[in-house]
């Protein structure tokens, strides 16, 4: 199974919408905790549904289940917290909440986890696609 990821930040529309159908994913799975915020631009959650659908015919959704929680998101990036930790944190919500076993039933080949991070570097996408690579077998994880 191939599961991709991207983030809408420092993309133009054009340049996401592209990556998505050159890559050939079937579905978006927004991965972050608020998709309603204005400053998501074409990627507010309504306008994207539309837009996934409307452009490149990909469905839409969204598993808040696979964000960090606000605590964990502000010990990092508020209170300037180490990525180390962070990541050590995000993997425990993500064995708590039982996300690979999610995965196993939900996910699809081609589906593309999205936030707004730029690159996966330092993104929780990442952290996602690792976690469920490292629990299921063949799953190719590509960064669009």
């Amino acid at each position: 199974m191939k599961l991709f990821t991207i983030g809408f930040t420092k993309k133009t529309a054009e340049q996401f919408f592209t990556r998505l159908q050159k890559a050939k994913i079937k579905r978006i799975v927004d991965v972050r905790l608020n998709n309603t915020s204005q400053l998501a631009g074409f990627a507010k959650a309504g306008d994207l549904k539309y837009f996934l659908e409307a452009i490149a015919q990909i469905e839409y959704l969204h598993v808040p289940e696979c964000a960090p929680t606000q605590e964990v998101l502000d010990a990092f990036k508020k209170d300037k917290g180490a990525w180390v930790d962070y990541e050590r944190m995000f993997a425990e919500l993500l064995t708590d909440r039982r996300i690979a076993q999610w995965a196993a039933g939900m996910l699809r080949d081609a589906d593309c986890l999205l936030c707004s991070e730029d690159t996966p570097e330092h993104c929780h996408r990442r952290l996602v696609a690792e976690h469920i690579q490292k629990h299921m077998e063949n799953v190719e994880v590509i960064h669009l």
